[in-house]
């Protein structure tokens, strides 16, 4: 991107846009270190083979921001990985970025995770802020009592191919269909499933992250099936750190979470442009317990 709007001044540094694909990856994680993310270049590698975004440099090649952004569907998208140097905080470079990915993403429906000291950039995008999500992060220790088993289901290990059941699970939890962003998380994962008369109902999924595994996405119908596959994810990760973002606020399953040494340690806020994929959620149907990341939702 050599174009005269793909340059601006931002502070004392003449900043370019370039796609993020063609900026090392080292570099990526070096800017995501400075503010105390614990993404590995790992977790980079795997973001950059779902999404697509921008990056902006200076005139030597220093990687000043990034901003990423993750199709879901034709209609629907999450924004993720906005970083600027801390140096260029209040510049207009998070706006910049930000704006250029929306760009790229079109008309689609787009959702974020945000720090609440950001939500005005994003209001004045167009967001608007939906719900908020609780991280939960610790040690698993499992001092707590083992839940008791799932009424009238079996619960096992998801083996094999992409189910159409876990998709249809996640597209009602999740408000779109995002089939390739389910698909790659998969890929990286260990899964457990609740079967109920042969038919697929809850789901957890477990990858390796950061300092550790996160646990998500977690789709359930109510908290007791919600514990029932997210247990043996929190069994087989005993004694290791294990990180957990959820909208329950409450209840039984934060319950659980907060037991095994998963402690509640910030909070975020969702926020949305171009419609309320949480709008459709009917009582009794299945709903998000675990987020799969902030950048994927």
């Amino acid at each position: 991107m050599s174009d005269q709007s793909a340059q601006k001044q931002i502070g004392a540094y003449q900043a370019e846009l370039c796609a993020i694909a063609a900026v090392p990856v080292a570099d990526l994680h070096a800017l995501s270190l400075s503010h105390g993310w614990p993404h590995r270049e790992e977790d980079w590698l795997r973001l950059l083979e779902i999404g697509a975004g921008l990056a902006a440099r200076d005139e030597i090649g220093r990687v000043l921001g990034t901003a990423m952004w993750f199709p879901a569907s034709d209609d629907h998208a999450t924004i993720g990985m906005t970083l600027t140097s801390p140096r260029l905080q209040g510049e207009g470079l998070a706006r910049w970025l930000t704006e250029g990915v929306l760009a790229q993403a079109g008309p689609r429906t787009a959702r974020l995770q945000t720090a609440w000291t950001a939500q005005r950039l994003y209001l004045s995008l167009g967001f608007l802020p939906r719900r908020m999500v609780v991280q939960h992060q610790g040690i698993v220790t499992l001092a707590a009592t083992r839940p008791p088993p799932a009424i009238d289901a079996e619960i096992r290990p998801l083996t094999g191919p992409l189910d159409p059941a876990l998709l249809d699970l996640d597209r009602a939890a999740f408000g779109a269909p995002r089939p390739a962003v389910l698909g790659a998380v998969l890929e990286q994962s260990t899964g457990v499933g609740l079967w109920r008369k042969g038919r697929l109902t809850a789901f957890a999924l477990c990858r390796p992250f950061g300092r550790g595994h996160v646990i998500g996405p977690v789709v359930a119908h109510d908290d007791a099936d919600a514990i029932a596959v997210t247990w043996p994810c929190l069994a087989a990760q005993a004694g290791r750190f294990v990180r957990l973002d959820t909208y329950q606020e409450q209840g039984s399953f934060v319950a659980l979470l907060e037991a095994t040494g998963l402690t509640r340690v910030d909070t975020l806020l969702t926020m949305t442009r171009g419609g309320d994929p949480f709008a459709a959620a009917v009582p009794g149907a299945p709903a998000s317990y675990g987020l799969a990341s902030h950048a994927l939702c």
